[in-house]
């Protein structure tokens, strides 16, 4: 082999590594294209204990921890290390929204609650609203009719009277099979 033949095969050579590098690499993204196009269903995880606004008003120092408990639920995180200390950790991760995170401490001195601290809390109605946010879009229909809107849809046809029946407006009485089968 000359070296002029030689040359051009390592120039093709790298061509042909170059271009395959390129080829890799429009290929990856086009896969993370598609990947974020077709993503799966993630359900909703809500981890940890719900704690709202009404119940951490409801906190009063000098609590018994078991008064605590009845309230908020038995606690997330106890420490072996910091006894006299219950965090309350609440986290909702959901599709297409940044997660949230809540945290709450209480603190106790021996058995009665000292002090709480923590982020601000939703209310309940709060929390329900951010959980069914996919339905707040539609408008709920007004239930109510008045009676001239009632009186624009006809009347549903009664069935035939029975021979032998008075009252033609009585609906039939209908037999049905017993649920039980026979005793035996």
């Amino acid at each position: 082999m000359s070296a002029y033949s030689l040359r051009g095969a390592r120039l093709s050579l790298a061509l042909v590594l170059c271009a395959g590098a390129v080829a890799c690499g429009a290929l990856d993204s086009a896969g993370s294209r598609f990947a974020t196009a077709v993503t799966p269903y993630r359900i909703e995880v809500v981890q940890g204990n719900f704690v709202s606004k009404e119940q951490v008003n409801a906190l009063q120092p000098g609590m018994s921890r078991q008064q605590v408990k009845e309230l908020l639920g038995s606690p997330l995180v106890v420490s072996v290390f910091h006894s006299d200390r219950w965090d309350y950790v609440f986290t909702l991760r959901r599709q297409g929204v940044e997660p949230q995170s809540r945290r709450l401490s209480v603190y106790f001195s021996g058995d009665t609650l000292e002090r709480f601290e923590g982020d601000e809390m939703p209310s309940e109605a709060e929390f329900v609203s951010q959980l069914d946010a996919r339905t707040k879009s539609k408008k709920v229909p007004v239930l109510e009719a008045s009676e001239e809107e009632l009186k624009k849809f006809p009347l549903p046809k009664r069935p035939a009277a029975v021979s032998g029946q008075a009252d033609a407006a009585e609906v039939p009485a209908v037999s049905y099979p017993p649920l039980e089968g026979p005793k035996r």
